[in-house]
């Protein structure tokens, strides 16, 4: 009987086969779920990691080392000194592709027609580019900033329009220093973005940091924020424990989940969203997987008799039905692959582009804007969770049917016809 034991994956592949209307069904609902999920799982990998890439590159970086008190109150008085040394030691994490230095805060900026309020970001053009500050790629009019010195600003083109201003026009910037006195300079304006958000079109304006240090009384060596740039995003938590370590007592390291929290609630909720949606799509393909085996088993009592009549063990038995429904996975995931191979490979070089759905005005998240085209780019790990998921699904349909062909009587079973 050894032999039928090896012989066991042979006759299962037959088995399934026998019904080729039936298992063609049951592949379908495997292959058509697992690629759904698959598919899914790529475009919620790729938006999430381009918005919380955008969110770094517009905001702290994926982690931000900054004042232990910045957090709860983000004032200009809670800035970080010493530079230098902690760019160095960022620097040395194998995960840190590149670190900034930036001002941020608010002012009021105001014409001769109007005044209005908005945030600022002041940085060093000579060491950012659109890959540290997204926004750059936005710009509309004029051009960019650069030297950390030039008397020159660059505005969204909602707050221009607000303004009532133009390119080379003045405009004088008011804020409070970190004496907590109030103090103006004058800025030509250089450069205009449109993003398409209104919190960025209608509120921030970009300034050099080194007329930015002057005039709030700031040191060469000290700023608001160290931004970190990651290789991968989702190292974030890892290097700011590591960093946390060697830190000063008012120096914290901030991953980007908690300095940007409404947005990493929102993706968070996302996420939840579409786990839940995928296992309820998981139950309803393992449903169909299991009325497929067990009606398989119910139809061939007889025949399971037989065998057992002749000496094959109520574990063989097990067995193959056990194989019968790793078949029908293996099958399954084939056909998945073939379903999802085409429209993933789509999604990941050209996308669908939903400008049109999104519309102007509409497409920002907790002040990030929303890339209007669809894109696909799954984590391999998730890949292979959504494999080993579907096979995994596919032999628990089969444990109940496979336990229950062992446990048959053949004197019982035979008499069926």
């Amino acid at each position: 009987m050894a032999r039928d034991g090896t012989r066991l994956p042979a006759m299962a592949w037959r088995n399934i086969w026998r019904n080729r209307r039936r298992t063609l069904i049951t592949l379908s609902s495997i292959g058509f779920g697992t690629a759904l999920a698959i598919l899914m799982t790529a475009v919620q990998d790729a938006q999430w990691r381009d918005m919380i890439d955008v969110a770094a590159r517009l905001g702290g970086g994926h982690v931000t080392l900054q004042h232990t008190e910045y957090l709860d109150t983000p004032t200009l008085s809670r800035s970080i000194n010493g530079t230098p040394a902690l760019r160095t030691l960022a620097l040395e994490d194998p995960h840190v592709d590149r670190v900034t230095e930036r001002i941020t805060g608010f002012l009021m900026l105001s014409t001769a027609a109007q005044s209005y309020g908005a945030a600022f970001i002041a940085y060093d053009p000579a060491t950012e580019d659109p890959e540290t500050l997204s926004i750059l790629e936005a710009m509309k009019e004029g051009e960019p900033l650069e030297d950390a010195h030039e008397p020159r600003i660059v505005i969204g083109s909602q707050l221009a329009q607000n303004l009532d201003t133009q390119l080379g026009k003045k405009i004088i910037f008011t804020l409070t220093d970190k004496n907590a006195e109030i103090i103006s300079q004058t800025v030509r304006l250089k450069g205009i973005i449109h993003t398409g958000a209104p919190t960025l079109d209608g509120a921030l304006a970009l300034l050099p940091i080194g007329l930015v240090r002057e005039t709030i009384a700031y040191a060469p060596q000290e700023a608001v924020q160290l931004g970190l740039f990651l290789e991968d995003q989702r190292q974030a938590e890892t290097v700011a424990a590591r960093l946390g370590n060697h830190l000063d007592a008012d120096v914290d390291a901030v991953p980007w989940y908690d300095a940007q929290a409404d947005l990493a609630t929102f993706i968070m909720l996302k996420i939840a969203g579409s786990y839940f949606f995928e296992a309820i799509m998981a139950l309803l393909v393992a449903a169909g997987i299991f009325n497929t085996i067990f009606v398989s088993v119910m139809e061939r009592l007889r025949e399971f008799g037989v065998l057992l009549a002749i000496g094959f063990s109520p574990r063989r038995l097990f067995g193959l039905v056990m194989f019968e429904s790793f078949w029908l996975g293996v099958m399954g995931l084939v056909f998945a692959a073939l379903l999802s191979a085409w429209p993933y490979y789509f999604l990941a070089t050209t996308g669908i582009d939903m400008s049109a759905m999104i519309g102007e005005g509409n497409s920002e998240v907790a002040g990030v804007a929303i890339a209007p085209i669809i894109k696909a780019g799954i984590y391999p790990e998730n890949f292979v969770y959504i494999i080993l998921a579907a096979l995994g699904a596919t032999l628990l349909s089969g444990l109940y049917p496979a336990w229950k062909a062992g446990r048959i009587e053949p004197v019982e079973s035979i008499k069926l016809v």
